[in-house]
C-alpha cells in the first residue's frame, strides 16, 4: 500500500487559543524560552536537592531486592480497581502495619499523596461543609475540598488566632494542614490547632507526607513527636517522599477505613497498589524504623544549612529539611536559578500555580547523604547569589 499523507484535524478555535495561550505564559517570558520549572541538566560533581528522598532510600538494596523478589514471586493477576479486594484476603498487611506505626485505627493505600487527600475529602465532606485550610496547605487539600463542593475557608499560614476567627464568623467544621508545609518548611503548630478543633467541634485532617519517616519517634510523624495522635482525626501522607516510591495514604477510624474504597472517586476508579509494590513499601517500613541515624544527620545538614543562609542574610522561615530561597517574580527566579545552575546547585523551582503569582521560591530539598563538603559549596554559591546586584531576594 503506498504511503498516504496524514491530514492532521484542526482543533476547535478556542482549544487551540487556550492551549496557545499556554505555551506563550509557559515560554515567551523567559530568556531560555522554557518553563520556569525546567532545569538544565546537572553536570558531574553538582548539588541536586530537587528530589524528596530526604533518608535516601530509592536505592537502598535491601529495598530493591524485596521489590524484586516480589516480582518474581508473584502468581496473582489484580490488574484491577481496589473496589473488588477490600476482602480479608487481599487486604495487604503493610496497611495494619502502617496504621499501628502511626498510631491510627486503620489505613488504606491510595495510588498517590494526591489521590489520598481528594478521595478523604470526597468521602467525609457533604456540600458546603466548612473546611478551613491554611493558606500553604497542598494544592490536592484545596482541589479535594472544592471537588466536595464544600465552603472553602483559608485561613493565615500557621495563624491559630485567625482560624480561631474564622471559625467564630462561621462555625463548626473541617481543619486541613500540613505537619510540614511543602514550600517553606514551615512546621504547622499542631497542638495549638488541636485545641481550636476541640473547642469549636472541628474535625482535624493532617497531612504528613513531609513529615513521615523524618519526624517523631522510629520516624512515625509529627502527630507522634507532638504527641497528638489521638486527638488527630484522620492523616493523609504521601509514600512518594521519605518512602522513595509511587503511593500514598488514608489513616483514621475504622468507620473510614471500611467506606472510602466504596466512596472514594480516585480508589473506585484508579487499579489497585500492585503486591509487588506492597512489597517494597512494607520492606521501606523496616528501614525508616531502624534510621534514626539517617535522621539525625538530616537534621543535622538541615541546621548547618539553614543556619548558615540566615547568616548570609536570606530571610529563611523553614524549620525542617525543606528549605527555600524567596526569589519573588518570575523573571528574578529565572536569573537565580541560572546563575545557581550555572555554580552546580540545583533546587526545585516553585512558581504558580504551587505558589501565588509573583511569590515564586527556589526549593532545597536535603538528604541524609549530603555530605558537609556539599553543604559547603551550596553555602559559597548562595553567597555569591546574594552579594550579585543583578539578583533580588526577599
Amino acid at each position: 500500500m503506498e504511503n498516504q499523507s496524514i491530514i492532521k484535524k484542526k482543533l476547535p478555535s478556542f482549544v487551540e487559543a487556550r492551549l496557545n495561550s499556554f505555551l506563550r505564559d509557559m515560554t515567551e517570558p523567559y530568556e531560555n524560552r522554557r518553563p520556569l520549572p525546567v532545569s538544565r541538566r546537572p553536570g558531574e560533581g553538582a548539588v541536586i536537592m530537587q528530589s524528596n528522598d530526604y533518608l535516601s532510600l530509592s536505592l537502598d538494596k535491601n529495598i530493591q531486592k524485596a521489590h524484586l523478589d516480589a516480582i518474581a514471586a508473584s502468581n496473582e493477576n489484580v490488574v484491577m480497581s481496589a473496589v473488588f479486594l477490600q476482602d480479608a484476603d487481599h487486604k495487604p498487611d503493610f496497611e495494619n502495619r502502617l496504621a499501628t506505626f502511626m498510631g491510627m485505627d486503620g489505613c488504606v493505600l491510595s495510588q498517590s499523596g494526591w489521590a489520598a487527600n481528594i478521595g478523604l475529602l470526597q468521602t467525609i465532606c457533604e456540600p458546603n461543609t466548612r473546611v478551613y485550610i491554611d493558606f500553604f496547605a497542598h494544592m490536592s487539600l484545596w482541589e479535594g475540598a472544592r471537588i466536595a463542593g464544600a465552603q472553602i475557608i483559608p485561613f493565615i499560614h500557621n495563624s491559630v488566632s485567625n482560624l480561631k476567627r474564622q471559625i467564630k464568623k462561621h462555625g463548626p467544621g473541617i481543619i486541613l494542614v500540613d505537619s510540614v508545609y511543602s514550600t517553606i518548611g514551615t512546621v504547622a503548630p499542631l497542638r495549638a490547632i488541636y485545641e481550636v478543633a476541640q473547642a469549636f467541634d472541628c474535625a482535624l485532617v493532617v497531612d504528613e507526607s513531609h513529615s513521615l519517616g523524618t519526624h517523631g519517634p522510629d520516624g512515625s510523624g509529627l502527630i507522634n513527636e507532638m504527641e497528638v495522635r489521638d486527638q488527630v482525626d484522620f492523616v493523609t501522607t504521601s509514600l512518594a517522599k521519605a518512602f522513595a516510591y509511587r503511593a500514598g495514604a488514608v489513616l483514621g477510624p475504622k468507620s473510614l477505613i471500611t467506606a472510602l474504597p466504596f466512596v472514594s472517586f480516585p480508589a473506585i476508579f484508579s487499579s489497585t497498589i500492585l503486591p509487588q509494590e506492597v512489597a517494597r513499601l512494607d520492606a521501606t517500613l523496616d528501614v525508616i524504623r531502624t534510621g534514626d541515624a539517617k535522621r539525625r544527620r538530616l537534621f543535622e545538614i538541615s541546621d548547618v544549612l539553614r543556619t548558615g543562609l540566615q547568616e548570609i542574610g536570606f530571610t529563611i522561615r523553614s524549620e525542617s529539611q525543606i528549605i527555600s530561597l524567596e526569589c519573588g517574580d518570575e523573571q528574578n527566579t529565572e536569573h537565580v536559578r541560572d546563575f545557581l545552575e550555572s555554580n552546580g546547585v540545583f533546587g526545585a523551582v516553585f512558581c504558580a500555580p504551587a505558589t501565588a503569582k509573583n511569590k515564586a521560591i527556589i526549593r532545597f530539598s536535603l538528604s541524609a547523604e549530603m555530605t558537609s563538603r556539599e553543604v559547603d559549596h551550596v553555602l559559597a554559591v548562595c553567597q555569591a547569589a546574594y552579594e550579585n546586584p543583578s539578583l533580588s531576594f526577599y
